[in-house]
């Protein structure tokens, strides 16, 4: 059976997808596919070489929110939309089907409605506008490809708001998290299986069903209800914690260089009609999530 090359190794994803394809996963890192140098493409095709592809998965991306606003403006479009854009031509070249993964941040976050894939986007800062490109770069070189807007992503072993929540569950005996910012917290997991039934029923349909598609868990929830799901299980499992309450405030209590969107809602219909693709609900990934952590712990 084919490959799939699977681009961003060591990030969240990738992970889920090196452990879900096992030997079929192609995983390529900064060393095989540095998106930051010019030539990236070039030495990727050295490293593929003649290997049989059935797809590429990028995973890759620049998701320093904040340092985007600044020094790393340059650096967040270069990995999120001109090396995206040299990606695409490179697959079109080779005809594979490209999967690519953007952000809800492409919205400006108003309103309290789940947003299509269809409406009008309108980025609140620079990582944003970073992916918003990147989504232009993908689609203007043609091609097949899925590209699915995602939200909140977090594994058992990441850098993510779910581990950093449990690091400091066991410092402070009070936190104070958002709470006016609702989204879909989507494990890692759950998002390439997803993507990996989405792209073999797109790639067994007479035409390759190519375009955007929201994916992201069901259900939603604020960050502050999300750390307080992540308390009531932890304390389950590690009595010890020092924390005992977490404090709802509003985004304007921490002031970051980057406006945040605080309506993150996708609708995931489109995906579900297209594709027959669905995430579980937010609440089953956490529960899967702390399932992994045990396992880990007693590995």
């Amino acid at each position: 059976m084919s490959s799939i090359l699977v681009l961003g190794k060591g990030g969240q994803v990738a992970n889920a997808f090196e452990t879900l394809l096992g030997s079929r996963a192609l995983v390529a890192g900064a060393d095989e596919a540095d998106f930051l140098s010019k030539d990236f493409i070039e030495r990727l095709e050295n490293w593929v070489g003649k290997q049989p592809l059935f797809a590429v998965i990028n995973a890759a991306a620049y998701t320093q929110v904040d340092k985007a606003e600044g020094e790393d403006r340059a650096k967040s479009f270069r990995i999120n939309a001109e090396a995206v854009g040299e990606l695409a031509a490179w697959c079109k070249k080779r005809s594979l089907p490209l999967v690519h993964y953007s952000t809800d941040y492409v919205f400006d976050g108003s309103g309290s409605a789940p947003r299509r894939e269809d409406e009008p986007t309108g980025p609140l800062n620079a990582y944003g506008d970073s992916k918003l490109a990147g989504e232009k770069a993908l689609t203007e070189h043609g091609g097949d490809y899925l590209l699915f807007r995602t939200s909140w992503l977090y594994d058992s072993e990441g850098k993510n708001f779910f581990n950093t929540m449990r690091r400091l569950m066991r410092e402070k005996d009070t936190l104070s998290v958002v709470s006016d910012q609702i989204g879909a917290p989507t494990y890692a997991p759950h998002l390439a299986k997803a993507t990996l039934f989405a792209l073999e029923s797109a790639a067994a349909m007479p035409q390759f069903s190519t375009g955007t598609y929201h994916l992201c868990a069901s259900g939603e929830t604020s960050w502050h209800g999300f750390a307080q799901a992540i308390f009531e299980r932890l304390k389950s499992v590690e009595p010890a914690i020092v924390c005992q309450k977490i404090l709802p405030v509003p985004s304007s209590a921490y002031p970051l260089p980057a406006r945040r969107p605080l309506n993150s809602r996708l609708d995931c219909t489109r995906a579900q009609n297209v594709l027959g693709v669905a995430l579980p609900s937010w609440k089953k990934g956490l529960e899967e999530c702390f399932s992994e952590i045990l396992k880990l712990d007693h590995a």
